[in-house]
Parts: C-alpha cells; structure tokens; sequence
C-alpha cells in the first residue's frame, strides 16, 4: 500500500500561484503605402542617355620617338646675298628719304601760300581804311581854287607819296572813265543821257577803284549812260 506522504515528498512543497497578466488591445492600424512622387521635371531633349552612347575607342598616342622631325623635313633657306640685301635696303631708304622730300616740299609751298593769303588778308585791310582819306585828298584837290594853289600843292604831295606807298605794295588805282560799263570792277550809282556815247559807258567817276594782286578791293563808283 503506497504511503501518500511520500507522494506528497516527491512533488515537492506547494508552488505559489503566478497572477494572470491581462491580455493588450493591439488593434493598431497599418502604415500608409508611400508612393513614388511623379517626375515633374521634364529632361531635356538634349540630355543623352550615357548608358546609350557606344563607348569610343581611344586611340593610343603615337610614341614621340617614332615621330618624323619637322626640322629635318624642311629644308633650311639658303642666306640671301649680303650685296642683294645692301642693295635692297639701300632702294627702301632711297624711297623713304624721296618722301620725306616731297612731303616737305609741300609743306613749305603750301604754309608760303597761307602766309601769302595772311598778308593779303592784312593789307587789304590797312588799305580799305586808308582808301577813304585818299579820296577826301583827291576832293580837295578838285575843289581847291586858284587862290589855294599854296594850299594845293602841299595837298597834291600827300597825296602823291601816299599813293605811292600803295603801289609799292601791290595796290594798284584805276580810272575807267569812258569804259564800258564792267559789274566785276564798277558800281553804277546812277544812270543819265551823255550826249555821243553809246548806252553802258562810263561817262563820270565818283571814287575811283582799287585793286590788290588782281583782286578788287573796292570797285570804281560811276555814273553810265543810259
């Protein structure tokens, strides 16, 4: 007969109870599907695909000591004749030296004409002022009487020598009483009948003319015949 002591011996003293661990609610709910972002961006058309292109075969450089020389390729210049060069030179400063000539040349025809132009331009007028004290000489001379022939003659001598000065420097008078009447040397101021002259003459000088080197400075005022 089996001793119940020894059952209770062999399973050793009572274990204590583990307390329940309550069961958690893990209703959770699933994570959103993240989907790719469309490519807003378009490529450009001139993007190549590289993964397209063939791969380009490199050629090898070429070994410089296999190269040819360039030098040895082109024959030297022979040297030019020292004679030749002396002479070519010597024409190049000839040529230079017949320019430099010339140039002066012109240059000192063309300043003598301005310093001519210069001087006629000052002289005519130191003459255009002195031309209206010859003309009140003149007019005393023609209205001086016999009883002023003292007076005259002094008159009649500045006169002169003042005309004189003048034409030492080129200005020259002119009288063109009985002339055909000419624009370019005359101004008419009146018009009258002349008996025996021809229409367009000349018949009375007012104030006489007076050139300078072939240029009029003052035309010759007169009176033509109609």
């Amino acid at each position: 007969m089996r001793d119940p002591h020894a059952d209770q011996m062999d399973e050793g003293p009572p274990r204590a109870e583990e307390p329940a661990v309550p069961e958690l609610d893990l209703d959770l709910e699933p994570a959103p599907t993240l989907e790719p972002e469309p490519d807003l961006e378009p490529r450009p058309e001139h993007e190549l695909d590289l993964e397209a292109q063939p791969e380009l075969e490199l050629e090898p450089d070429p070994d410089p000591d296999l190269a040819p020389d360039a030098d040895l390729a082109q024959p030297e210049p022979e040297p030019e004749d020292e004679l030749a060069v002396a002479q070519r030179e010597r024409a190049e400063y000839l040529a230079l030296a017949q320019r430099a000539q010339a140039d002066f040349e012109n240059y000192r025809k063309r300043a003598a004409k301005e310093t001519a132009a210069a001087g006629r331009r000052a002289k005519s007028g130191l003459v255009g002022e002195l031309l209206p004290v010859v003309d009140n000489l003149e007019r005393a001379l023609t209205s001086a009487g016999d009883q002023e022939e003292h007076l005259a003659g002094g008159v009649r001598l500045v006169h002169s020598e003042l005309i004189a000065v003048l034409a030492r420097n080129g200005v020259e008078q002119f009288d063109p009483a009985g002339e055909k009447f000419d624009p370019a040397f005359h101004e008419a101021l009146s018009t009258r009948e002349a008996d025996g002259a021809d229409p367009g003459v000349v018949v009375d000088v007012v104030e006489k003319g007076y050139s300078l080197s072939g240029t009029v400075l003052r035309p010759a005022r007169v009176v033509v015949s109609g």
